[in-house]
């Protein structure tokens, strides 16, 4: 688990990385993003939720399809006041599509395809491939950040079990 966007690599190459890096302590940036119905998405419709965000690069590869199954998982389990966030740059029509062949439920797909902020704003644009990187952020119910995992190895799983501690936390 990372705490900093500073080294993230794919298949062991640097990757350069845009955007502030989040910080435990800090309120959950401001997001617009497109849902499956290409209505907008803002942290307005989540208030008074703790908030998992998961920022993947493409929900068709095989790392990132096996996060958003497990985080479904994971909140399957969880109170009605936990909503998790899936955030990727795939259009909004292939994140309905896979989320309804995989029985995804739990997961909110949002994609960052039309507005492109959320990459810079979270830490996670990588410019040079155009997509996010994979990390895992969780806010309570105030929008404090208080979980932060920058996953260094973006073919790799980020922490679920860290990732559930914090939110078990701030319920």
């Amino acid at each position: 688990m990372a705490k900093s966007n500073e080294k993230i690599t794919m298949k062991g190459n640097p990757l350069r990385v845009e955007g502030r890096c989040l910080e435990e302590g800090c309120q959950l940036p401001q997001f617009r993003l497109v849902g499956t119905d290409m209505a907008e998405a803002t942290n307005a419709a989540f208030a008074g939720k703790v908030v998992v965000v998961m920022t993947i690069p493409s929900i068709d590869t095989p790392v990132c399809a096996t996060e958003a199954r497990r985080f479904n998982q994971e909140a399957s389990s969880l109170s009605g006041d936990v909503v998790v966030l899936g955030v990727s740059r795939d259009l909004p029509f292939a994140l309905k599509r896979w989320c309804g062949a995989e029985g995804v439920s739990r997961v909110v797909p949002l994609s960052d395809h039309k507005h492109r902020a959320f990459g810079r704003d979270f830490g996670v644009e990588l410019p040079d491939l155009g997509l996010l990187a994979r990390a895992v952020f969780v806010a309570d119910r105030a929008g404090k950040v208080v979980h932060v995992d920058y996953v260094p190895e973006i073919a790799e799983e980020p922490d679920y079990g860290a990732a559930i501690k914090a939110v078990r936390a701030c319920l």
